[in-house]
């Protein structure tokens, strides 16, 4: 998995041309690994855009690629896991992705027509059913591997007692804002890879804020080395240990989110950043509506 991906979410939702458009660029200046998720919307740009590259000769084959696609909370059932990855491929126009995830650590109703919704419309995951669908998914090949996203020590636990294929990855928010120092630690012992998404702070979207961006001590930190806050962000992911997804449709920050590797941040540097306050940026409750089952979520997170 390369180590920087580029985020496909967008809201309000992009139009194709100009989504394809800025994926065929981000291929471009490098980028390899790409992120999106049926509900999304993006899959299908995604498609149109891995085309254009093969037809440019950007790349010579989708294997140059890695592809991460998620299960979307509305077929979080185990008949459910398989059809719903290969509608995701036939919008993909793919024979297979490289990582298939579970989205939420929960389960909507099929009848969920917009967010936020009602709370009977919301039902506890039954963690072991659909990881039998998404081990399926794997032994299949629809998938070279599977994950999670937005699961929580304990479920992760929990999820590593029932499993026969253990989960390669767990996607969660991280930045310097919020740190995930236990699930971090939790994960690497159980050879759990992290990606982390929002590394910015999801600014620019309703959910997210300009925390990270605005935030004093990386700004001083970016000043002093002649770098951007967000680069300063995304270099502290990185040494972490963890991988990351970034959105930006605008080419010179594509192009400086890829210019990380070649310089690191000071042990003084590293200190100043781990005393910054800790703040969770993206909540389900602001999604989905401050329901019981979703806060509970949240706090563990």
């Amino acid at each position: 998995m390369p180590l920087v991906g580029m985020g496909t979410s967008s809201y309000p939702p992009t139009n194709m041309e100009k989504a394809k458009s800025a994926i065929v660029e981000a291929i471009k200046v490098g980028y390899r690994h790409f992120d999106t998720a049926f509900v999304y919307g993006s899959e299908e740009h995604l498609a149109k855009a891995i085309a254009e590259a093969l037809s440019l000769g950007l790349i010579k084959s989708r294997d140059e690629l890695f592809i991460t696609t998620k299960l979307f909370a509305t077929f979080a059932h185990r008949d459910l896991v398989v059809p719903a990855i290969k509608m995701s491929l036939r919008k993909l126009e793919l024979e297979y992705v490289d990582m298939y995830i579970i989205h939420w650590p929960f389960k909507l109703s099929k009848d969920v027509k917009s967010l936020p919704v009602e709370r009977e419309l919301i039902e506890a995951l039954d963690i072991k059913s659909v990881w039998e669908g998404m081990e399926e998914c794997k032994r299949l090949g629809l998938t070279r591997d599977i994950g999670v996203s937005n699961f929580t020590c304990q479920m992760l636990h929990h999820l590593l007692s029932i499993a026969k294929i253990h989960p390669a990855l767990n996607q969660v928010e991280m930045s310097p804002i919020w740190q995930q120092k236990k699930l971090r630690e939790f994960c690497n012992e159980k050879g759990i890879h992290i990606t982390a998404y929002s590394p910015l702070g999801a600014f620019g979207t309703q959910w997210g804020d300009n925390s990270v961006i605005e935030c004093d001590v990386l700004q001083e930190i970016a000043n002093s080395k002649g770098k951007t806050t967000a680069q300063i962000a995304l270099r502290w992911v990185y040494e972490q240990g963890v991988s990351l997804v970034a959105k930006s449709y605008n080419k010179e920050r594509m192009r400086t989110n890829l210019d990380i590797f070649d310089w690191s941040l000071t042990h003084e540097e590293s200190h100043k950043i781990a005393q910054i306050p800790q703040r969770k940026t993206v909540t389900f409750a602001s999604i989905l509506g401050p329901h019981d089952l979703v806060l509970d979520i949240d706090q563990q997170l």
